[in-house]
Formats: structure tokens, sequence, C-alpha cells
């Protein structure tokens, strides 16, 4: 197994299977979260490649039918030692699948069991805490691509060569109304977290793990588009919400969302990807699969700013690492 680019892999698997017929991404928690744009963009570009995204047991508790060597999954797990997603890895392996499994520890059991393997970073920047989902992102525009081939893919290639600076940039740009958002925000006890298109999945893991698990606040996950089919009835006034906003496609559907969080004088914070100049790296044909990076990059100065003023360090946990056979 060695450590190669997401384009050499998916050329490695085309030269052993010239046909393949689904892509499966799988894992747990914030991982599970980061494969999320990876999944979104086989979804919505690919015209014969059926794509999804699973939790990892439930990939090894009640595994799709038809997987097989005409299929890709791909796993990830950051320190590479999460026991479900592990054995998702072996599972998928056992089946005939072609495995791809992406960690920051290049030594972990996850990698180990794989038959590929990415090494992401984490630690050195803002930009380093997005380098799971920029290979998975990676992965998926290659499967597209050298399986029947993309329009934007240089478009694409321009985009992940501008992103990394332009996410330290803007997180650095950002530490201002990361310290307002703290001071506002830190006596809440409940945050309600929107975005959609790509950015559903960070929505969904800034309020689960970054919200959740690090701070413990309650933090529902709101669809931008399902806002308005039940859980608008909440907006009320002082009513604490982030809005991630998109720069492409759906961008409406978050546009809508804050002008209704706006009229009913909720107590609204947003992050928006135009605001941080995502256009400056990314063009409107492949604009909407870079929101999720950038989103996160920024999102993470906001959590770190909360988590400094309720005095409640990210690290802190009740249960996690502190519990056996939970």
């Amino acid at each position: 197994m060695n450590q190669v680019s997401p384009k050499s892999i998916i050329s490695d698997i085309k030269s052993k299977q010239p046909e393949i017929n689904r892509v499966i991404f799988t894992g747990c928690g914030a991982s599970m979260a980061d494969l999320y744009p990876g999944y979104y963009f086989v979804a919505h570009e690919s015209n014969k490649i059926l794509s999804a995204i699973m939790q990892a047991n439930e990939f090894n508790y009640d595994t799709p039918k038809g997987v097989d060597n005409h299929t890709i999954v791909v796993t990830a797990s950051l320190g590479g030692t999460t026991p479900e997603s592990i054995a998702a890895t072996k599972k998928a392996r056992e089946l005939g699948a072609h495995v791809v499994s992406l960690s920051h520890n290049p030594d972990s059991p996850i990698l180990k069991a794989a038959e590929y393997e990415l090494v992401h970073g984490f630690e050195a920047d803002y930009a380093a805490k997005t380098e799971k989902m920029i290979f998975a992102l990676d992965l998926a525009i290659e499967i597209v691509n050298q399986f029947e081939g993309y329009k934007y893919y240089e478009e694409a290639q321009k985009a992940f060569a501008g992103l990394p600076d332009l996410i330290n940039h803007e997180a650095e740009m950002a530490l201002p109304a990361a310290k307002e958002f703290a001071n506002n925000y830190k006596d809440d006890k409940i945050i309600y977290v929107l975005s959609s298109g790509a950015t559903a999945g960070v929505a969904y893991s800034t309020a689960s793990f970054l919200f959740m698990e690090m701070q413990w606040i309650s933090s529902p996950t709101i669809h931008s588009g399902e806002f308005f089919h039940g859980p608008f009835e909440l907006a009320l006034k002082d009513t604490p919400y982030l809005l991630m906003v998109n720069d492409g496609p759906t961008r409406h559907l978050d546009a809508r969302a804050l002008e209704f969080l706006q009229r009913f004088d909720t107590k609204y914070t947003v992050i928006d990807a135009k605001d941080h100049n995502l256009a400056s790296v990314a063009a409107n044909s492949v604009i909407d699969y870079f929101n999720p990076m950038l989103l996160t990059g920024v999102m993470r100065v906001f959590a770190v700013e909360l988590a400094e003023a309720r005095k409640h360090p990210l690290t802190q946990r009740r249960y996690m690492w502190k519990l056996e056979n939970y």
C-alpha cells in the first residue's frame, strides 16, 4: 500500500475494473460529515454512478446489496482507530469493493485494513483541518472524470490550488466576527445550525461535534430548504441561529432562510462564502463543491473563540475517550 494521489488511486482502480457503478462514502461522526462533499459531487455530476453516504455501523449491519468489485468504498477516521469504520473497511474489502481510507495517522489500523490510503493533515493551520474533505472531493472528481468525463475538471483543479491560502487568509480575517459571536452566544443553551447544498454536512458536523460534543450545547441541524417545512415555527425573537450561506446554486435556499430569521428578529449569525471571497478561486461551474471547506475553515475560528469565552476547551468531554464498551 502506498501513499499516492487521488488521481493515481482512481487510475489504478480503473486499470483493474474499467466499469464502476457505485461509490459509497462511510464513516462515523465528523469523519462521515467530512465525506459529504465527495458524496454530493458524485450524486450531482455523474450520469451513471450511484452515490451514497452511510454511517459506518449501518454499513456493517445493513450492508447495501450489490457491493462488489464494481463498487468503490471510501472510509475515513481522523485517528484511524474508530472500530466501526475499521470494520466497514474490512467488510467492504471482503465483498470485493475497491477501498480507499483517509486518516491523519499514517500507522493507523484503518489504513492498514484498506487497499489504498490517503494521509491528511490537521494541526498545521485552518486549511489543514479541511484536508480530509478536500481528499474526499478530489477522489469524487477523479472518479467521475476518469470513468465518464467531467467537463469542468480543469476549473476544479484551479480551485483546489487556490483554496488552502484562501481558507487561512479568511480565517484570520474572521477573527473579529468570531469574537463577537463568542461573546453573544457564550451563555446560550441551544444554537440552531442551517445550511444547504454541499455544505449540509458541515452544518451537521458543526452542530453535532463543535457545539454538542465539544461545548455541550444542544444544536439541532436544519437544512435551509427544510426550514420552511416545520422548524421555522421555533424562529422567535432572540432564538440563536447560525446560518452558513453558500455561494452557488443553493444560495437561494440559504438567503430565503435568512430573510425569515431577520423578519422575526432572531439572534442570528451568518457565515457567507461570498463574503469570504470563494469566487476568487472557484469558477461558477464548480463553486458549489468548494463551499464546505472554506466555511469549515472560517467556522473553526468561531468555535475556538466560543470555547474560550465559555471557558470550556474544545478537548473537554464527558464520555468520549473516557468510557469503554459504550
